[in-house]
């Protein structure tokens, strides 16, 4: 089994994304029998999903995590929901978006067809904590996730996907003392349940 793990570049006045070094650190590495391709996405709405979806089609991956930092949230929190919705901050291209859709007449929503409560589960009995979040928010997370899920349910494709913020880590919140934070070894740690869960809970 291969899985693509996603995550961005660092963004919004953040020192750094520990999501980047994350994934580079385990792409190429195989846990538990799967297979990680980790790459890292731009941070700019006009990139950022059709460089996931190109990705996607080179590599046919059987299943999709995209990861996003949530700093101030203090667990891993995979999503539900993605909404039609775009709007935020100005990404790292300076573009700014206001109550605009991800698609024109596009669904309102697509659920996560990752499973995450069994996440939440192998997570918790990991001792690392954890709880599903029912918002991706309007920014880069939710469009990638919302464009992801858009590209497979369009084609008709049986590739679980779906997004997991993760908080800031120990190195991210020395530049911020109102940060919660956990250590990079327990988000890589984190990161690994996650994929073995997917991977014992998706058809191969």
């Amino acid at each position: 089994m291969r899985i693509l793990l996603t995550g961005f570049e660092p963004f919004l006045g953040h020192a750094l994304n520990p999501t980047e070094r994350i994934v580079t650190e385990l792409g190429g590495k195989n846990i538990n029998d799967v297979e990680i391709i980790g790459e890292v996405l731009p941070v700019a709405f006009s990139t950022s999903a059709s460089r996931l979806i190109e990705l996607y089609e080179k590599h046919q991956p059987d299943a999709v995590i995209m990861l996003g930092l949530a700093a101030g949230r203090n667990r891993i929190t995979p999503e539900r929901v993605a909404i039609n919705c775009n709007d935020g901050e100005v990404d790292n291209e300076g573009q700014q978006q206001q109550d605009a859709p991800i698609k024109a007449e596009g669904p309102t929503a697509y659920f996560s067809t990752l499973p995450i409560r069994k996440m939440v589960t192998a997570l918790t009995e990991a001792n690392i904590p954890a709880t599903i979040s029912n918002t991706a928010g309007t920014y880069l997370c939710n469009n990638i996730m919302y464009q992801m899920l858009d590209y497979l349910n369009e084609r008709n494709l049986n590739c679980p996907a779906g997004f997991v913020h993760i908080p800031a880590s120990h190195e991210l919140a020395l530049t911020n003392s109102q940060l919660p934070s956990m250590s990079h070894e327990e988000l890589v740690r984190a990161v690994e349940v996650v994929v073995t869960t997917i991977g014992q809970n998706i058809n191969k």
